[in-house]
């Protein structure tokens, strides 16, 4: 956890390790050090360990243990939902780039575009459908605007896509995939109520180790291994398991899911005093996402005329910690698919911060954030008018 001095506000892009997860993961470390595919009583017993993590972690989201596949991260879970599809996919434009480009490496592709507040609506996923189309794949939650979608509705019209084409004899399979890893521990995460057929989790997204992830699918999917050797996963998945790595995923959870409703209701109030305070000083910046249907601990805010990554810049001499978009396309100096897709202006997305709280967020840092952000903006703003 950061020093009292910092605010750490980019809990989007990675979460800390909380302490009862790494507690859990330590003996894994050295004493319980055994490789479970051994065959001695040690072994057997950690094997057992390992399955049961599994099977507490899949009953957090409403499935199984036998029905997920643990993976070294969402990255390489989605490539792995992809990789049941041959044909055409179907995604939405402000999908994180692993599916993005999971999507390009495919034959034919569609991307769908958001609406201004960031909603993909189950209307432009029904209208992106071909015949052939085999896969499709929508986030719960967007990373930089928090906006949820209508993961429901878009699963009504795939079950009435797929009727559609056993009526007419068409057998091309229809999958649903979504990538949760923004929702957990926010939203309510069960697989049969959002009508999903594959669903991706990410362990560093909910204060669990990270490189750990995992993809479930309903036991008729039939994935193809991206990785072969020893068979792991029900070989699905081959290396050594990650005992320690996922008892903290299932650790951590569990611990999410047990207080995502508390959670929710303080990040919200934490956020729109944030939001309030931020507009009242300056009411033409721009509020981006959906007012209602977002994640509580995201606000996505643009400053028209100012530039975003110095704003960043400034805001780290404060110890206050933000980010301008995704760790992934700021990392890359590029400007935000996600922004440009719901149509705001560059001069909007290019002054732009990405403030994502989380379970060790303060009103008192709230109150520093708030200063500091209005102190940076200000001078920002001081510095232009004398050029």
């Amino acid at each position: 956890m950061n020093s009292p001095s910092e605010v750490y506000l980019d809990y989007a892009a990675a979460t800390p390790v909380d302490p009862k997860v790494y507690a859990a993961m330590e003996p894994y470390f050295s004493q319980l050090f055994y490789n479970p595919s051994s065959p001695y009583a040690p072994a057997v017993a950690l094997r057992r360990q390992y399955e049961d993590a599994k099977a507490r972690l899949a009953h957090t989201f409403g499935g199984r243990g036998d029905e997920i596949v643990i993976t070294a991260g969402a990255t390489e879970s989605i490539n792995l939902a992809f990789n049941v599809a041959s044909g055409h996919v179907v995604a939405s434009a402000i999908e994180h780039p692993a599916v993005l480009e999971a999507a390009r490496q495919k034959s034919s592709f569609t991307l769908v575009l958001p609406t201004e507040k960031g909603i993909v609506t189950a209307e432009a996923v029904k209208n992106a459908l071909r015949p052939d189309t085999q896969l499709v794949s929508i986030q719960l939650a967007n990373n930089e605007l928090g906006t949820v979608q209508p993961l429901r509705d878009i699963a009504t019209v795939i079950s009435n896509e797929r009727q559609a084409r056993a009526v007419i004899g068409n057998m091309t399979p229809l999958l649903f995939h979504t990538d949760a890893s923004q929702g957990f521990g926010q939203l309510d995460v069960h697989v049969a109520r959002l009508g999903v057929d594959m669903l991706t989790l990410n362990s560093g997204k909910m204060y669990g180790p990270k490189a750990v992830g995992l993809l479930w699918t309903k036991p008729s999917v039939k994935i193809t291994p991206l990785i072969v050797g020893g068979g792991q996963e029900r070989n699905l998945r081959s290396g050594t398991e990650n005992v320690a790595g996922v008892i903290g995923f299932a650790t951590a959870a569990e611990h999410a899911a047990a207080h995502s409703k508390h959670e929710h209701r303080r990040l919200a109030e934490l956020r729109d005093t944030l939001q309030a305070d931020l507009l009242k000083t300056f009411p033409d910046a721009v509020i981006s996402g959906h007012p209602k249907k977002r994640l509580a601990g995201h606000l996505h805010i643009s400053f028209p005329g100012i530039d975003g990554e110095r704003l960043v810049f400034l805001l780290e001499t404060k110890q206050v910690y933000v980010a301008t978009g995704s760790a992934c396309a700021a990392n890359k100096g590029t400007r935000s698919h996600v922004l440009h897709a719901i149509g705001l202006l560059p001069q909007l997305a290019d002054g732009s911060l990405r403030i994502t709280l989380g379970r060790y967020t303060t009103p008192e840092q709230i109150s520093k954030a708030s200063q500091s952000i209005i102190e940076a903006v200000l001078q920002e703003y001081t510095r232009m008018e004398q050029r």
